[in-house]
């Protein structure tokens, strides 16, 4: 059964007591950067009050179908959150996966949340899932098409590291093959940690939710209108096995490392991008060679991020020819893509360093 809804209500005010005391600005700007302090690179204050997510999507998202598809996912996520929070993670006693990868019981219990609210939203047209790599008709009338990743980073989540649920939508004038993901409508991201937080493209910008805050059982809008600046300090190096065959990746690699920038990587790839949208800047590499090759999805992940990054001021290639990974056409659903996102100073340094775009 789907979770009830969540994205009704009105602004949520910060009891007095526990609204937390102004630091001088010129302080925290120098607190932040010490590598040992809790805050590293943060700067986020208590506001007086947020907004709910109902109020922010009435606002900020001028279409009324989408914005009621967008609803319906927050409400996924948030089932997917109280799930995680009480299931163990064992490996699921039926496998499904058709690329022979070892299901979790968390996976399965995501992905079948996931096709659920396909279902049963008859605004849904057309759903794909990572786990099973084929377009399903859902609803003939239903205007948009959804692709997702219902749990990304299995390989941790049984270490308790941060995992994330990835979503596409697509209007179903286009649909999912044969578009691009500049087509999309719309993308989000859940990020399951201590807190579960949803990063979601609007109108006007891209938006950061957090679940279940403050006492409030539902959604609160805790940033607006999210900016990735130009420059970072911060890399996250994925596939570091490349370097072993792309001697300029190992040059990049040695460069961050030897400019001081600041290793933030998990090893998984919803955290590992969403703390450019906390940090205001990052730049995450994932690169592809002969003997490395690509594992990240163009539908069901690069994609989406993308679309997240770019309206966020940030910037993203498709590691062969410099491009913007939203202009890759989807030309098969379990379509892999080498890609670049982040902070378009680092992503630009990774073009030329790789000798992209020439």
């Amino acid at each position: 059964m789907l979770a009830v809804s969540l994205i009704s209500g009105s602004a949520y005010t910060l009891p007095s007591r526990a609204r937390a005391p102004r630091m001088d600005a010129a302080v925290a700007k120098d607190a932040a950067f010490g590598a040992s302090h809790t805050s590293f690179y943060t700067d986020a204050v208590a506001k007086d009050s947020y907004e709910t997510l109902g109020e922010v999507l009435e606002a900020k998202c001028a279409d009324p179908e989408l914005r009621s598809v967008l609803g319906t996912m927050f409400d996924g996520c948030g089932t997917i959150t109280e799930a995680l929070r009480k299931e163990l993670v064992t490996v699921a006693e039926k496998q499904e996966s058709v690329f022979g990868d070892v299901q979790l019981g968390v996976d399965v219990l995501a992905d079948d949340l996931m096709w659920d609210i396909c279902k049963t939203e008859p605004l849904i047209k057309e759903g794909a899932s990572e786990e099973e790599p084929e377009v399903r008709e859902m609803h003939a009338d239903g205007k948009f098409c959804v692709c997702w990743d219902p749990l990304d980073g299995s390989s941790i989540v049984d270490n308790n590291w941060a995992v994330g649920t990835i979503l596409g939508i697509w209007g179903a004038e286009t649909g999912i093959l044969g578009a691009t993901g500049r087509d999309q409508k719309a993308s989000l991201v859940a990020l399951y940690g201590p807190r579960t937080t949803v990063f979601v493209t609007l109108d006007d910008g891209v938006y950061e939710f957090t679940y279940g805050a403050n006492g409030v059982d539902g959604w609160l809008c805790s940033r607006d209108r999210i900016q990735i600046s130009q420059e970072s300090k911060i890399f996250a190096p994925a596939n570091m096995r490349a370097a072993q065959d792309l001697p300029n990746y190992a040059k990049l690699i040695d460069y961050w490392m030897t400019n001081k920038y600041t290793l933030r990587y998990s090893g998984g790839l919803v955290p590992d991008i969403c703390q450019q949208f906390t940090k205001r800047q990052g730049v995450f590499a994932n690169p592809t060679s002969e003997s490395s090759p690509a594992k990240l999805r163009l539908a069901f992940e690069a994609a989406p991020f993308g679309l997240l990054v770019e309206k966020a001021g940030g910037k993203t290639s498709d590691g062969v020819s410099g491009a913007s990974i939203l202009d890759t056409k989807i030309t098969g659903i379990d379509q892999r893509t080498p890609l670049c996102i982040g902070s378009a100073s680092e992503v630009d340094r990774f073009n030329l360093v790789l000798g992209l775009g020439k």
